[in-house]
C-alpha cells in the first residue's frame, strides 16, 4: 500500500511538473519581445517626472492652463502608429496681468543654470526654446530644466538662417531632428517651437501650412528684451518696463524675450529686476503651453 502510494505520488508530481514548463514557457518567451519593444513607455512609467502634461496616443493633448506640455511620440512615431499629427483647435486662454518670461538660443553652461538659480530663487517657471546643437553639447541642463518644471520648445536644430530657410521642408526637417534629440534625453518632446529671427520676414503661408500639419505651435512674443544687441542690464530691464506700461492691451499675455545662450550675461544680470517689476505690477509668471494665446 506504501509502495502504491509512493508510485502516485511520483506521477503526480511528474504531472505538476510538466504542467508548470507548459505554462511558464509562453510567459519566458514573452518577455524578451516586451524589452525589444521601440515603443516609448507609457507617461505614467516616466521615472522622477515634474508636474507636467503628457500627450499620448489616447488623448492628443488636454488644455491645462498651467503645465508645460510634452508628446511622448515624435512626429515620425505618430506616423508609424497611424496616430494624428495634428493638434486640434485650442481656445487661447486669457487672464488679466499673466506674464511669460521666455529664453532663446540655450542652453549654455555659464548662463542657463544662472537663470534657473534666479527663477527657482523667485519661485516661478518659464519657457525655454532650445538649439539642437547646443542640447547635443550640454543634455544636464536640459534634463534640469525639465526636472524643474520649466517648459521646453524646440529652437531648432542648428539656428542657421540660410539652413533653415531654405523650403518648408528643411525647416521642419530641423524642428523634427531637434525633437529626436530632445527625446532622446529626456522620453519626451515639445509641440511648442520659435522660429530663429521670429517668423516675420521668414515665414510663408507654406511654412504656416507645414506647422500646423505637424503639429507644431509657433510661439512668438509681444514684448522684446532688446538683448540680442549689446544692450546692459539696466537697456534690458527699461525696454521690457517701457514696453509693458505702453501696451496695456498686453497685459493678460505678455510674452516676453530673453536670451539664455553664448554672450548673454548681461541679460542673466537683468534679470533679476525684471521679475522683480512684474511682481510689482502685480503680473503672475506662467509656461507656453497649447492655451497661451497668440502673441499677435
Amino acid at each position: 500500500m506504501v509502495k502504491r502510494y509512493s508510485l502516485f505520488s511520483f506521477f503526480g508530481l511528474i504531472v505538476i511538473i510538466s504542467f508548470i514548463c507548459f505554462v511558464s514557457t509562453p510567459l519566458s518567451l514573452a518577455i524578451p519581445a516586451l524589452q525589444q519593444t521601440s515603443s516609448p513607455p507609457p507617461a505614467s512609467e516616466i521615472s522622477s517626472s515634474p508636474d507636467v502634461y503628457y500627450i499620448t496616443e489616447t488623448a492628443n493633448i488636454v488644455p491645462t492652463n498651467e503645465k508645460p506640455e510634452y508628446d511622448i511620440f515624435t512626429n515620425k512615431e505618430r506616423e508609424e502608429r497611424q496616430l494624428s499629427t495634428v493638434l486640434p483647435i485650442i481656445e487661447p486662454y486669457y487672464e488679466s496681468k499673466r506674464v511669460y518670461l521666455t529664453f532663446d538660443d540655450g542652453p549654455d553652461p555659464e548662463n542657463t543654470p544662472l537663470v534657473l538659480a534666479i527663477l527657482k530663487e523667485n519661485n516661478i517657471k518659464a519657457t525655454f526654446f532650445l538649439v539642437g546643437t547646443e542640447i547635443e553639447k550640454y543634455p544636464d541642463i536640459v534634463k534640469q530644466i525639465f526636472m524643474e518644471g520649466h517648459a521646453i520648445g524646440n529652437h531648432t536644430y542648428n539656428h542657421t538662417y540660410r539652413d533653415l530657410y531654405q523650403s518648408p521642408t528643411t525647416y521642419i526637417e530641423q524642428l523634427n531632428r531637434n525633437d529626436t534629440i530632445i527625446k532622446n534625453i529626456l522620453t519626451v518632446r515639445p509641440r511648442i517651437s520659435r522660429a530663429p529671427g521670429g517668423s516675420a520676414g521668414h515665414f510663408t503661408k507654406e511654412y504656416w501650412s507645414a506647422l500646423k500639419m505637424q503639429g507644431y505651435i509657433e510661439v512668438g512674443w509681444n514684448i522684446s528684451s532688446g538683448d540680442a544687441s549689446a544692450a546692459k542690464a539696466n537697456d534690458i530691464l527699461n525696454n521690457i518696463m517701457y514696453q509693458t506700461t505702453k501696451n496695456t492691451f498686453l497685459w493678460d499675455h505678455a510674452i516676453v524675450l530673453l536670451h539664455d545662450g553664448r554672450g548673454h550675461a548681461e541679460s542673466v544680470k537683468a534679470l533679476p529686476s525684471v521679475i522683480k517689476f512684474y511682481k510689482e505690477q502685480g503680473f503672475q509668471f506662467h509656461v507656453i503651453n497649447a492655451k497661451t494665446p497668440p502673441a499677435w
